[in-house]
């Protein structure tokens, strides 16, 4: 009874041997679907082995050989999908589409579908995909990027991949994905309630709305529950028909016949409008969310049963039948054949060998199977035309001219403003874009003028919307851009954590580095500005990134290193697809001058484009022996101010280390540039709980243990664990000049 996975099982033989099936809910004949008979047996027998995929899944589960039950039983009309849309659309899929998979693999000769799902559900090294790191649909060559616990978060790099197909061919870029492809994205009716979700159907529909192309067709699977709580009726019809910008279909997934020609229909109008489909396909869900799920704890056995007789399988068997195109023997010996092979390629492929060392799960993090090589710096006559310099100043060569306009000390906005724009001209694929970035020029004007440079299809605004802007960054990257998204305050990334945590992060490890997720992400953050108040602006921690396994944090403190940084995380994410935050700080975007004003001790040239900061290479000043200053951001720079204080008025000398990246960090070589260090302070601006202050100490303390030296007097100076305030007390709580003074000389036992 409580075995439905049996029940149905049972239940399609039974069925068609007694000739009891379901009524059609749609009235389509097999000539107005377009289909032929051959076509429609083709998608019958994906249906059929998708279903056994589930339920040997189920099987085995049983004896802790498969790792993973939730099963596409119920969905397997998405088989359609496989058939219209080409193998170079790429398809962001729910975790339902088993059916989608298998018939799509039968558009790449040599593919195998059946083993490769097997091999995923054993969890196995040899998963051409994830390598035994998750169960996952996903192909490179099908163009599947992999997705995990898709709750609507593939929603929004889905559209940003159908942006950039039409920007690919305007900019003459290379992308991944043909001129004339589309993108393809399923989902449960569930899940697309997720803000996520409807924050990126938000984006589409704002996007057609302005004439833009956007290629997308968002599929919502419709079974009428999201695991145990029902759907209105009709909840997701009335929601999105009448979304403006965005054509609405409906078709009955239970029934190849409609979906195919529904679909046909879908295909045609967005591969020829370049405009957004919402299709919706009506649908049921079998076997419960889950194996685990004991269905049978919200649903009457009456509605169960219900559901189970309008099984998907057992309307194609009545279509098939009723054409004339199987016997009911042919279909039965279809579906036994079927089980059998599934049987035997589950017995092979639980057999595989299996990860298990930590060191081969790591092993894929920042993995990239298509690496590149940076594009060669341009020359002097061609950024002298960008920067505006190609006058020539009254007959100086052009080399000349450029190098002298940029050897003019600037801030930091100013010098990351120029290197943004050496970026632009030497990497064609990079794009700019989030609020208020184009004629504006950002919050504070470090975009500026590179709207009126580069051209809206190059720097451009976004909506108001992180998870949006985010899922641009990451859908871009698929299709071979660069995107260097910006985030307006460090505050504002937290609605949108996971397109970084969950998304960008995750795609090289679990598809073997075969996808990639290239971006350098400019965030504007850190405490002690002036010009807005309150912690939505001023976000002093840094704990959302620092646990995100392989994502690169870079923090300058300079603006010299940060146009030296930048370039590197640029290089990095072009060559090696890796995913870069880098956190400008904001009180530092202006700062001239260092210890008195005038002195311009805080403003740089700007460095030789060959200039770079390796990762993990951090600066030092001084060579003092009595206390060592660990710190990065605006710790540096109060650290800088500090120890002139404490040389001329205390005869303290300091050693600063500004580390410059805080992820990843340099363990050894800070290990080895403190190791005579009888003192240590740790600066850190953000909160002292959960801050890199924590983990520095750790550090310090083991690698000291390692080497079997005296643990040095460590003291960590950082902000209090609390929001920051407005107004004239904004800075109270954060390490100050004088706090660090104060520090110093207590640790040194002076007053």
């Amino acid at each position: 009874m409580y075995n439905r996975a049996e029940i149905v099982d049972e239940n399609f033989t039974t069925f068609i041997k007694a000739g009891r099936l379901p009524q059609a809910r749609t009235q389509i004949t097999l000539e107005e679907s377009g289909l032929k008979s051959n076509q429609l047996i083709e998608l019958f027998e994906s249906q059929v082995y998708s279903r056994h995929l589930d339920l040997r899944a189920r099987i085995l589960k049983n004896t802790n050989q498969c790792f993973y039950t939730i099963g596409s039983s119920g969905h397997e009309g998405n088989a359609v999908f496989g058939k219209v849309f080409r193998k170079t659309d790429m398809a962001f899929l729910h975790y339902r589409s088993g059916a989608l998979v298998l018939q799509r693999s039968k558009q790449l000769f040599g593919a195998t579908p059946i083993y490769d799902a097997m091999l995923s559900f054993a969890a196995s090294s040899d998963d051409p995909i994830a390598g035994g790191r998750h169960k996952v649909f996903g192909s490179y060559p099908l163009m599947i990027p992999p997705q995990t616990s898709t709750i609507a978060s593939h929603l929004p790099k889905a559209m940003g991949a159908a942006l950039s197909i039409g920007r690919a061919s305007d900019l003459r870029v290379e992308g991944v994905l043909p001129s004339d492809a589309l993108v393809i994205c399923s989902f449960g009716d569930a899940s697309a309630n997720h803000s996520t979700a409807q924050g990126a159907i938000n984006t589409t529909a704002w996007v057609a709305y302005q004439k833009v192309p956007i290629p997308i067709v968002y599929i919502c699977e419709d079974n009428g529950i999201g695991i145990s709580v029902p759907t209105p009726k009709s909840w997701i019809e009335k929601s999105f028909s009448e979304r403006v910008g965005i054509k609405y279909f409906k078709a009955d997934g239970l029934s190849l016949l409609d979906l195919f020609r529904t679909t046909t229909l879908v295909e045609q109008y967005v591969r020829g409008t370049r405009r957004p489909v919402f299709l919706h396909m009506e649908t049921v869900r079998l076997l419960g969310h889950a194996g685990s799920d004991a269905e049978f704890g919200y649903n009457t056995a009456e509605e169960i049963e219900a559901r189970e007789f309008n099984d998907p399988l057992l309307h194609s068997a009545r279509i098939l039948l009723e054409n004339n195109i199987l016997t009911a023997d042919e279909i039965l010996g279809l579906y036994e054949s079927a089980r059998k092979r599934v049987e035997a390629v589950g017995a092979y492929a639980i057999q595989r060998p299996k990860l298990l060392q930590p060191e081969e799960i790591r092993a894929t993090i920042t993995a990239c199977s298509n690496p590149r090589v940076a594009p060669s710096i341009p020359d002097d006559g061609v950024r002298a035309k960008v920067f505006g310099v190609d006058d020539q100043q009254g007959g100086l060569p052009q080399s000349v001219a450029i190098s002298q306009f940029l050897a003019k000390p600037q801030h930091m906005a100013k010098l990351i403003n120029y290197a943004l724009t050496d970026t632009l001209l030497r990497y064609p694929n990079t794009v700019v874009f989030g609020e208020d970035v184009a004629k504006k020029g950002g919050v504070y004007n470090v975009t500026d003028g590179l709207f009126a440079k580069f051209g809206p299809k190059r720097v451009f605004n976004s909506l108001l919307d992180e998870q949006s802007i985010l899922g641009t960054a990451l859908g871009f990257a698929h299709n071979g851009f660069l995107p260097i998204p910006e985030i307006q305050f460090l505050a504002y990334v937290h609605n949108a954590e996971d397109q970084i945590r969950g998304e960008a992060a995750t795609l090289a490890f679990f598809s073997k580095g075969q996808f990639t997720n290239p971006m350098v992400l400019r965030i504007a953050g850190l405490p002690y500005q002036k010009g807005f108040g309150g912690h939505f602006h001023n976000d002093n921690s840094l704990a959302v990134f620092r646990d995100i396994p392989g994502v690169i944090i870079a923090v300058p403190s300079t603006g010299a290193d940060a146009v030296k940084m930048f370039r590197t995380c640029v290089r990095e994410a072009y060559e090696r697809g890796r995913v870069v935050i880098f956190v400008e700080p904001i009180a530092l975007y202006m700062t001239k001058d260092l210890h008195q004003e005038g002195d311009k001790g805080w403003s740089f040239p700007y460095p030789d484009q060959k200039e770079e900061i390796q990762i993990g290479e951090f600066g030092v000043t001084g060579d003092g022996k009595d206390v060592t200053i660990i710190t990065y951001g605006n710790g540096y720079f109060f650290s800088r101010q500090a120890e002139k204080v404490l040389r001329e008025k205390h005869g303290i000398h300091c050693k600063i280390i500004d580390l410059r990246w805080v992820a990843p960090l340099n363990q050894e070589g800070l290990a080895r540039e403190v190791s005579t260090s009888k003192k240590i302070l740790i600066v850190d601006e953000c909160r002292k709980t959960g801050s890199l202050s924590e983990g520095l100490v750790a550090m310090l303390v083991e690698q000291f243990g390692l080497v079997s030296k005296p643990i040095p007097q460590i003291k960590v100076l950082a902000a209090h664990d609390s929001f920051i305030t407005l107004g004239v007390a904004a800075a109270a709580g954060l390490p100050s000049k004088n706090d660090i003074i104060k520090e110093c000389l207590q640790m040194c036992e002076q007053r």
